[in-house]
């Protein structure tokens, strides 16, 4: 049963599942000592996991195919508003995430301090129990780069044990599929006003999980939408810095060959023409990089000026 200090507030605990069937009966009935109720979503699975889920008392919704953690947790928030829950958590359903901290990601939300609360491996009493390196770096750029195009300063962008408040799941929009949605999810809080929160808490990599493979390809997705989100908001620093770059390696390379203009003509139309090429497409990137940056402007401003939306 669950243990909410007020009787008004409700809480369900919803996970993504895909072939969890050695772990999912365990992490349901501990998640259920938390919350009035579980939800697991069976994205497609072809093993017992939905099975096992129901017999240990989650509500289970089925994906007739497997729709990635993004379609998952649409059909979750889905269900949550129609629910008309005080509080949604989510975790994963692989037992990486401690259920005994339910009711810290909670208590923000509870006593009003936040709409959205991260269980967060990177700030004081966090951590991650045989963290593979890899994994730290690429957690590490992968927040780097969504911090660049938010103010939010989340230092785990990448923690999937989330809480959400009832005004967030009524806010919160998102269209990303795959893992890329937890960046997505960042993005909007922000843009929504939503206050986001983290709070310490420790995650397991010892625990039945996907190939070394997987996990790459999940980061780089993840971090090309960041890069792609960052070219979109802040154009001027994504295109501008590599064209200064470009463009003094073109001048270096330039003043090098002025230097040196005695040489064969062959060697000066050479590499003459490769610092100008360089410089050229140094200026390009700079250029193009004001102009995207001066429409985003105005368009921001016409549409507070005339909608009243920021």
């Amino acid at each position: 049963m669950a243990d909410p200090t007020s009787e008004r507030f409700r809480v369900i605990a919803g996970m993504p599942v895909f072939n969890e069937e050695e772990t999912i009966g365990t992490v349901v009935m501990r998640a259920l000592e938390h919350v009035d109720e579980v939800i697991c979503i069976d994205d497609g699975s072809s093993d017992a996991s939905a099975r096992i889920a129901e017999a240990c008392g989650a509500t289970v919704i089925r994906h007739r195919v497997n729709r990635g953690y993004g379609g998952a947790l649409k059909t979750l928030f889905k269900h949550a508003r129609q629910m008309d829950v005080d509080a949604l958590v989510v975790l994963d359903s692989d037992g990486q995430h401690n259920t005994e901290d339910i009711p810290r990601l909670l208590e923000p939300i509870m006593d009003g301090s936040a709409d959205f609360t991260i269980g967060s491996r990177f700030v004081e009493g966090g951590g991650g129990t045989h963290m593979p390196a890899y994994r730290r770096l690429g957690i590490r750029v992968i927040t780097a780069t969504s911090n660049l195009s938010n103010e939010l300063g989340i230092r785990d962008t990448q923690s999937g044990f989330r809480a959400f408040s009832s005004r967030a799941l009524d806010r919160l929009r998102f269209d990303a599929e795959g893992m890329e949605l937890s960046l997505e999810m960042l993005e909007d809080a922000q843009e929504k006003q939503l206050h986001v929160r983290e709070v310490p808490t420790v995650i397991r990599y010892d625990v039945p999980k996907g190939s070394n493979y997987t996990a790459v390809s999940h980061g780089f997705t993840v971090l090309s939408w960041a890069l792609i989100s960052l070219s979109q908001k802040k154009p001027l620093l994504v295109l501008g810095l590599p064209g200064i770059g470009l463009f003094a390696t073109g001048a270096a390379m330039g003043l090098n060959v002025a230097q040196n203009v005695t040489n064969t003509l062959d060697t000066f139309l050479g590499d003459g023409l490769t610092a100008i090429w360089v410089g050229v497409l140094g200026l390009s990137l700079m250029a193009t990089g004001l102009v995207l940056q001066g429409v985003r402007s105005l368009l921001r401003h016409l549409i507070v000026e005339h909608f009243g939306i920021d």
